[in-house]
Formats: C-alpha cells, sequence, structure tokens
C-alpha cells in the first residue's frame, strides 16, 4: 500500500499501502519434469555479500545446480505481492554476467529491464550481477521504500529480498539456501528461517545462512540488517520480533514495544482460534529526513513480518500511533491473504501477474478489522470508531464511486484503474463495514464478517487456495442467500453504497454539521503532503478544503514556498502546523506558492477553519431496541 507523508495508515505504499499493500498474480505451475531446467540438487544457492560494497551496490552470486537444457532464463520481478504497481526491480541490476565451471562468461541476451536470456544453460554454474539500492532513486524511477532496498555499507541494509534475488524459469518451488556475508557490527531482523551462522574468511565478518522452501518465502520474508536494536515479547505462543535502525538514535524498539504489544495482544484476542504463525517480525526503518533517503512512509505487508519505514523527525506520539494503525492493519493480513486467498496469490506471477478480483477482502476487509477490533477490545471508544468511519466515507467519495470493486481489483496495474487503488482503504473498508451489518442482521446478531472469515479460513488455510471466480458463492454457501444480492448490488455492481440504510439498521445516523479544523490538517487527515525526493510540501488534489484554504483559494497541487516570508518544506513541515494553531484571529497571513511553474502570492486572514462534514452519532432508542441490540452484538460480539 502507498502512504502520504503526513498520513502514514491511509494509503499510501504499503500498499498500503501500502501502501499496502496486498497482491495477486497467477503462474503456471510445472511438474520438475515439465520444467526446462532440472538441477541435482534442490536448493538453489544465493550469496549476498554485504562486507565489500562499492558505491552502494551488493554483489549477488546465485548457484542454481546443473541445467540438462541448452537454454535458461533468469528474471527479477517486476511486481510482487502487495505493491499493486509495476516497480522492475531489475532496472537496479548492473554487470549481470553468466559464468560457465571454468569462470569464463556465457553469452546471455537480456530481453527486457527484468529478464536475462542464457546460452549453453548446460555449462552454466552460477550467474553474479550487483544490486543499486532504491532509497537513492529519485523521480519516476522510485520505488515505495517499504518495498524497496536500501544499501548503507556497516550501517544499515534493507533486504526487502526480491530487490536482490531472482529466480529462474521453472525453479519457483525450488527451495533456497541463503548465505549473507555481513558485518559483525550488525544483525539481522527477519521472520526467514534462520540456520547458523560462522565466521566469515573476510575481516570482521560473520556468515548467516537461511533456508526457504521456495522462492515465494524469499520475496515474502524481508531482512534489515543494522546495529543491534531488537526487542522480543510472546503473546499466547506466537514470538513478536521489533528490530528498529534508528539513524540518530531518537528511537529505540524498546520505545515502540508497549503499544505494540497491547494492540497484538489485543488483536489475538479478537482473532480467538485462528492461530496460523509462531513469529511476527516488525522492521522498522526511521529516515533521516535531512538525507531524504526514503521514497514515502508506509508499510508492506508480509504473511510473518511487515517492513515499516517513516521519518525520524515524527513526534513519539505520533509514531506511537501511526505504528498501531499500520502495524494493526499489516498483522491482520494473517487472516487474509496468509490464511484465505486465491490461486492468483498463492501462484503469484512476478513478471505476468494476472490480478484477483478481491482486493475488497485483501486489503479493504483487512482495514475493517484493523478498526474493528480496537472498539471491540476497547482501544478506543465508540465516537472514535465513528469518527474513523465518517473519514472514511468522506475520502471514498474522492475516488469513483460507481466503479465495481472487482473490476477495480482485476486491473489494478491499469493507469485507469490505478487512480482508485487508494479507495481500497476507504470504500473497501467500508464494504466490510456494511457485508458485517448485513450478516449481523440476518443472523440476528449470532453471525458476523469475521466469522465468515474463520469459517473460510478452516476450509482453505494458508496452503490451498481458493478459485477466484468462486469467492462470492463459498461465502453464501457459509452464510444467506441474500449476501449474493449484497455482492452482486455493492462490490461486483456499479451502485453506491447507501451507508445511511447500513447505519440505521445500527441504530446510527449521518447528520450534516460543520466542524472545527486545523489549518493544515482535520484530525487524522492532513490537507498538505510531502515529497520526499524533493522536499517540497505541496497542497492534495482531490479532496475538500477547509474554509481558510477556500478563502485563500488554493488549488490541489501547488506547491508551498514560503509562508509570511519562512520557507517550508517537509524538513521543518511541524513547525509550519504548530506555529499555524498559535495564529491569531484576523491575522493577514500571505502565502507564496508555485502553481504550474509559475509563482504567485495567496492572501487570506485567518479565522477558526471549518469544514462541512457528515458525522456519525447514536440515535436515541430504548436500549433494548433492536436496533441497539444489532449495533452491540456488532462492536462487541
Amino acid at each position: 500500500a502507498t502512504l502520504s507523508y503526513l498520513k502514514p495508515h491511509l494509503i499510501t505504499m504499503k500498499k498500503i499501502i501500502f501502501s499496502l499493500a496486498v497482491i495477486s498474480a497467477l503462474y503456471s505451475c510445472k511438474s520438475i519434469q515439465q520444467n526446462e531446467a532440472v538441477t541435482v540438487d534442490d536448493s538453489i544457492f544465493v550469496r549476498l555479500d554485504l562486507v565489500n560494497v562499492q558505491d552502494d551496490k551488493v554483489k549477488v552470486s546465485i548457484d542454481p545446480g546443473k541445467f540438462t537444457s541448452p537454454e535458461t532464463t533468469f528474471y527479477i520481478p517486476k511486481t510482487v505481492p502487495g505493491t499493486y504497481s509495476s516497480d522492475n526491480y531489475g532496472k537496479f541490476i548492473e554487470n549481470f554476467k553468466a559464468l560457465d565451471y571454468q569462470g569464463n562468461e556465457l553469452k546471455f541476451s537480456k530481453i527486457d529491464d527484468n529478464t536475462w536470456t542464457i546460452s549453453d544453460a548446460i555449462n552454466l554454474d552460477k550467474i553474479t550481477y550487483y544490486v543499486n539500492d532504491t532509497f537513492d532513486i529519485d523521480g519516476e524511477e522510485g520505488v515505495f521504500s517499504p518495498s524497496g532496498t536500501n544499501i548503507s555499507k556497516n550501517e544499515n541494509f534493507v533486504l526487502n529480498l526480491h530487490g536482490f534475488v531472482g529466480y529462474f524459469k521453472g525453479q519457483n518451488e525450488e527451495s533456497y539456501k541463503l548465505e549473507i556475508v555481513r558485518p559483525n557490527t550488525l544483525i539481522a531482523g527477519t521472520a526467514l528461517e534462520f540456520t547458523g551462522s560462522k565466521e566469515s574468511a573476510e575481516k570482521s565478518a560473520v556468515v548467516d545462512n537461511f533456508y526457504a522452501k521456495r522462492y515465494f518465502e524469499i520475496t515474502d520474508n524481508p531482512i534489515m540488517y543494522a546495529a543491534p536494536d531488537t526487542t522480543a515479547f510472546k503473546v499466547d505462543n506466537m514470538d513478536v520480533l521489533i528490530n528498529v535502525y534508528s539513524p540518530n538514535k531518537k528511537f529505540t524498539s524498546k520505545d515502540i514495544k508497549p503499544g505494540i504489544e497491547e494492540m497484538i495482544t489485543a488483536q489475538k484476542k479478537f482473532l480467538g482460534e485462528i492461530d496460523n504463525t509462531d513469529k511476527y517480525a516488525i522492521l522498522l526503518y526511521l529516515s533521516d529526513i535531512q538525507k531524504l533517503d526514503a521514497r514515502g512512509f508506509g508499510a508492506l505487508e508480509h504473511h510473518t513480518s511487515t517492513t515499516v519505514v517513516f521519518p525520524e523527525s515524527i513526534p513519539p506520539s505520533a509514531l506511537s500511533k501511526a505504528m498501531v494503525d499500520v502495524v494493526s492493519h499489516e498483522f491482520f493480513h494473517i487472516l487474509t491473504p496468509l490464511s484465505v486467498h486465491s490461486k492468483e496469490i498463492h501462484f503469484f506471477d512476478y513478471n505476468d501477474p494476472k490480478m484477483s478480483q478481491h482486493l475488497w477482502m485483501y486489503e479493504g476487509v483487512t482495514e475493517y478489522f484493523a478498526n474493528l477490533f480496537q472498539i471491540n477490545q476497547g482501544l478506543i471508544s465508540a465516537e472514535d470508531y465513528y469518527g474513523r468511519v465518517s473519514d472514511q466515507i468522506k475520502a471514498s467519495y474522492n475516488y469513483d464511486d460507481s466503479m465495481p470493486f472487482t473490476l477495480m481489483s482485476q486491473n489494478i496495474l491499469e493507469d485507469k484503474y490505478q487512480a482508485n487503488y487508494a479507495n481500497v482503504y476507504q470504500k473497501g473498508a467500508l464494504i466490510g463495514m456494511a457485508l458485517d451489518i448485513r450478516l449481523r442482521e440476518l443472523s440476528n446478531g449470532e453471525m458476523g464478517l469475521l466469522d465468515v472469515m474463520k469459517k473460510l479460513s478452516t476450509k482453505y488455510g494458508k496452503d490451498t487456495p481458493f478459485e477466484d471466480d468462486n469467492l462470492f458463492s463459498e461465502i453464501v454457501s457459509l452464510s444467506y442467500p441474500e449476501i449474493q444480492d449484497f455482492f452482486d448490488t455493492y462490490v461486483s455492481g456499479s451502485t453506491p453504497i447507501p451507508y445511511t440504510d447500513f447505519l440505521s439498521k445500527v441504530g446510527l445516523e449521518l447528520t450534516e454539521q460543520q466542524v472545527n479544523t486545523g489549518y493544515f490538517i482535520y484530525g487524522q487527515v492532513p490537507y498538505i503532503d510531502g515529497d520526499p525526493a524533493t522536499g517540497a510540501l505541496f497542497f492534495r488534489e482531490g479532496i475538500t478544503y477547509n474554509s481558510f484554504l477556500n478563502d485563500l483559494e488554493v488549488q490541489g497541487g501547488d506547491i508551498i514556498k514560503t509562508v509570511d516570508g519562512t520557507e517550508y518544506t517537509i524538513n521543518n513541515v511541524y513547525n509550519l502546523i504548530m506555529t499555524a494553531e498559535s495564529w491569531p484571529e484576523g491575522k493577514d497571513v500571505k502565502f507564496v506558492i508555485d502553481r504550474d511553474g509559475e509563482e504567485m502570492v495567496l492572501e487570506a486572514k485567518t479565522a477558526q477553519p471549518t469544514e462541512s462534514e457528515k458525522k456519525i452519532s447514536e440515535m436515541d432508542l430504548a436500549p433494548d431496541s433492536p436496533e441497539v441490540k444489532l449495533r452491540e452484538a456488532w462492536l462487541k460480539n
């Protein structure tokens, strides 16, 4: 999923994402006899050298074993689960070589950014190449940081392994042995299976060894190397690891632990008997904004871990809240897609993805549960939860409300549909809410969406995917015939969801009212955003502005140069926000902005900013009314 600079848990990415976050594609799964490449040793050996780093480049060597075919093809992923974008990680590969058993170079052809065809594969011993990190790349070539790579010699390595390790055609299901030579001052944070370490022939270096059953486990298990800063705790029978890299030592893993421990404990209680992972790793990279060393903030989910990138300059209270919001979303992916997913995800094609119809579930329901569990477990109040739903309703209207979600999901890599991707975290979550309420209504409060997801998890689980076209009928068979009409109308259909009708079933109403906002942010929703590549601040497009910004006549995309003579960038954006909060009533304020390359001056008098908004509130009903009882079953069952 892709996250905005100031609103990390609202897409982003990962992905989130986010960014997320999340997923979907189909490759042809052949047996070993059908593959053009047959190896004697069933493990592919990979070596990464994190010691002899030059110009932020890491050398990688891959020994695929003995080939019996005259030609083979090597791939670096074009896209990976959770990103919903074509990032072409092969663009960051340099000095590719194919070597025979005598060390001589074999001929190869580079087909595209991500594909190399090697001749005389029978004599192929190994391939080598150098990987350039993505954190240093700006502009159109950049990659959302939680799904990218960082190489900072002797300091930090963010190894989203899809950016370092590729695969040979027909070998996706082979096991991998991964050897990483690293400085002895750095340690690994990961959920990947660790098989031991030993001293290296390199001075002051150690060799770490890992094992993956198939290529998917390579891409699904990021590793972060940094100076030791790890905190671990146990929730039931699950080990949770927190690894933090904070370049200026502003934060430690112990600072992050209290909020994360409370959150995951509550999540496990909310999920109940769902217990499909014994380890979960949280890798937090805090970016030094002065160096502009990250592109986009947020998180990317994996089945048993998440990679999180935030600015180190974020206030402690904001970081704690952002971590809870972001990681709670990523953690719930252990339900879907880990336990409930289609073949498009289980057999992910990294270089020719076929996307699933069901982003409404993978991202939308995940985001819905990430908020619902907090009121269910008493972490937030009902008013807080209603406010979050109100924000999602408002934000969803910035997108095409009549676009069928299944259509958008299947075509998400196309520009037309990519523009609506962020709506999976808004309307996608609202689909989950409306479906949950409808299920509660049909069952007199006895069955909710989580119950259905548990049934799906029991029927399928992480090793058995479902047919993409059959999911709706599967859910209907596990619940009620009327749910088919819900899917046909609001998910695969083009009818906007009548939120007033669904909320009234649980004794809630939407009312229009004027609410106070900040000058540059309302609640958790900022009116401005920032470009980490340039440091520029700009007014967000496609959103509703408050009364002050309307008086100022700003337009989406306007770049803020100065405010009252002070220059502002993402480095001091919080100073701008806090300064504005102390403006006296009636003050003349002057903005210098850049609009489409032309410098302009905008002026307005300060006044309490307001915005017209629909707010959710509880109807005045008797405690034993059907609506209140249904609401209790929905929120507290």
